[in-house]
């Protein structure tokens, strides 16, 4: 029997709809949310990223701001503008657009974000509260508490009151609309980013799954994820893979004297059918776009309009997936829309907090 479709864009859907009514009370607070988005490149894929946040924004009533820096602006500079912003009442959200200037570290700069406007959940002391949420969790160990799910969502609230890793945990909530006991499950994770992969991990304790972190190290992946009645996959791998092969082509291309014509990269999806354990919950977080086809020369087939025919895929084989799954995330459709309608709640439970103070 063909798996259940998670459908990230209703679930999202309905996120969206509280949204606009917590908006409106924020309104009556006088406490607007507001996003500022500070950008410090002119990078073409950067712009349009920073047009659809606004566009998302501007759907459920938030206010967004882009802050346009020089693409020279020294990490000292980016770092004194966000302390500006931290200190702006009238800002209740703050994300750093990709990329930087060279000389600029993201880490650094995210962790000065007052984790209280921190949009995306990933400074040092949000991902932190992700890690109390476990170890509040551990309270438990006697047994499955009574009334278990509202133990989990009470002691996560209390770990996490806002904001929280926003992919991290619409992937976490995308597990949970399967209905699926999460209490005791098999949970494998393939991928240990800080971004998504090392808080999935986190998350998926605090529901008390056994949850195992693959890696680039781990040289038995397909035995792995053939254990997992729970299996999160975010890697990225082809699109990587594919990202890098068009640099080096375009340098062959460039000087082929100085450099050599590289190799066709495996694009193929890191996740094949077979590894996928009958009757596991599939949750793709990736999102690589890679050709449909690629010609002899290792070029992308051209579509009907004349341009390279590139598709849209996760990490995972989903058409054979789906077959032994019972059910699996699609892509897209599944995670994205899920980590815009998270973003936006972050900022809108960051004024909450701030219309309390």
């Amino acid at each position: 029997m063909p798996a259940q479709i998670i459908d990230g864009e209703a679930i999202a859907a309905k996120i969206r709809e509280k949204l606009a009514l917590d908006i409106e009370d924020l309104r009556v607070w006088g406490k607007p949310p507001h996003l500022v988005a500070l950008q410090a490149n002119d990078d073409p894929g950067s712009k349009i990223y920073v047009k659809n946040q606004q566009k998302d924004c501007e759907a459920v009533g938030i206010r967004y701001s882009v802050d346009q820096q020089p693409t020279n602006s020294t990490q000292a500079q980016l770092l004194a503008r966000i302390e500006e912003l931290n200190n702006d009442p009238t800002v209740t959200g703050i994300i750093i657009q990709m990329p930087l200037p060279e000389g600029c570290d993201s880490r650094t700069l995210q962790a000065r974000i007052n984790p209280l406007k921190d949009a995306e959940g990933m400074c040092p002391a949000n991902l932190g509260r992700v890690v109390l949420a476990t170890s509040q969790m551990a309270m438990a160990r006697r047994g499955k508490p009574k009334d278990y799910e509202k133990w989990v969502a009470e002691s996560l609230a209390w770990a996490m009151p806002a904001p929280a890793p926003c992919t991290a945990v619409g992937a976490v909530e995308l597990l949970r609309s399967t209905g699926i006991d999460l209490y005791g499950k098999q949970a494998v994770v393939v991928g240990h980013s800080e971004i998504v992969g090392k808080p999935v991990v986190l998350l998926l304790l605090s529901h008390f799954c056994t949850a195992t972190c693959c890696h680039i190290a781990t040289t038995n992946l397909a035995e792995q994820t053939r254990q997992a009645e729970i299996l999160f996959v975010a890697t990225g791998k082809a699109g990587f893979a594919w990202a890098a092969y068009q640099r080096r082509l375009a340098a062959w291309k460039k000087d082929p004297k100085k450099n050599p014509k590289p190799s066709v990269p495996d694009i193929t999806p890191l996740i094949k059918g077979d590894m996928v354990r009958p009757g596991a919950v599939v949750i793709d977080i990736a999102i690589n776009r890679l050709p449909r086809a690629l010609d002899e020369n290792g070029e992308p087939v051209l579509n009907a309009k004349g341009r390279p025919d590139m598709v849209t895929v996760g990490d995972v084989e989903f058409d054979k997936a789906k077959e032994v799954a019972s059910a699996i995330t699609p892509v897209p459709g599944g995670v994205g829309p899920m980590t815009v309608a998270l973003l936006l709640r972050n900022v809108i439970e960051a004024a909450k907090l701030a219309s309390r103070a």
